[in-house]
């Protein structure tokens, strides 16, 4: 049984389809209860595939060595986020000056608080630097973590809560808020729970999903400026 298992565990299509099954069991499940941010599709597939990684005695590598095909697809899915943007450039090119102070401020809120937050609780450094990149989708995060002296993993951890948390609060903060612009809707949700929020974007309207994945991309690229200021005014790394 030994033998049978190592000789499937180093097969790169055996990893793809594990990623894939557990992913489609996920966004089944995630249906069933209703669509719930709590059982996003992400997080449990995540979940189940750490346990079954931890079962079966499994290292990264080698699961990665499979699953490395589907972490390429990252890069053009990210970029196909354009395409509905360009849809609505006219509105994008009115509403630009907005768009930027909204997402500066959100940007500079979400790292600032977080680490006074943190700080205020006892946090140590290294979960404050890892912290403070939260709001970003995990590459940049991960890449931000890095350079500042934060713990990448936990970055990359603290960006899927962030997100999950993010996309729970928003339906409820936009009823509390009279707030019924999709575009508006979409932006504050990219903002502040990156690629989950304009996943969950996607299901107001392709308005909502165009500026939420306009908003993922312009708060990482701040992001990964100011994060490091803040880190200097703060007297931390």
């Amino acid at each position: 049984m030994s033998s049978f298992w190592v000789y499937f565990a180093a097969k790169p299509l055996f990893w793809i389809i594990v990623t894939i099954a557990t992913f489609l069991f996920s966004s089944w499940l995630n249906w069933r209860v209703g669509g719930t941010p709590l059982l996003h599709p992400v997080l449990v597939a995540l979940s189940l595939i750490i346990v079954f990684l931890q079962l079966t005695g499994t290292d990264y590598d080698t699961y990665f060595s499979g699953a490395q095909f589907i972490h390429f697809l990252l890069g053009p899915a990210t970029v196909a986020l354009a395409v509905p943007l360009y849809d609505h450039f006219e509105r994008v090119k009115k509403m630009l000056v907005p768009l930027l102070v909204a997402c500066l401020c959100g940007a500079v809120t979400a790292s600032a608080s977080a680490i006074l937050v943190a700080w205020a609780l006892g946090a140590s450094e290294g979960m404050l630097l890892s912290l403070a990149p939260k709001s970003v989708t995990s590459p940049i995060a991960i890449g931000i973590a890095e350079k500042i002296g934060g713990y990448p993993s936990l970055a990359a951890g603290l960006v899927l809560i962030t997100g999950a948390i993010g996309c729970i609060v928003a339906p409820p903060l936009f009823r509390l808020l009279k707030i019924e612009d999709d575009a508006v809707k979409g932006f504050t949700l990219g903002v502040s729970a990156h690629g989950f929020g304009t996943a969950y974007a996607f299901e107001f309207s392709t308005l909502a999903g165009a500026f939420s994945g306009l908003a993922m991309g312009m708060t990482g690229l701040l992001t990964a400026f100011l994060v490091p200021v803040l880190v200097r005014i703060f007297g931390l790394g």
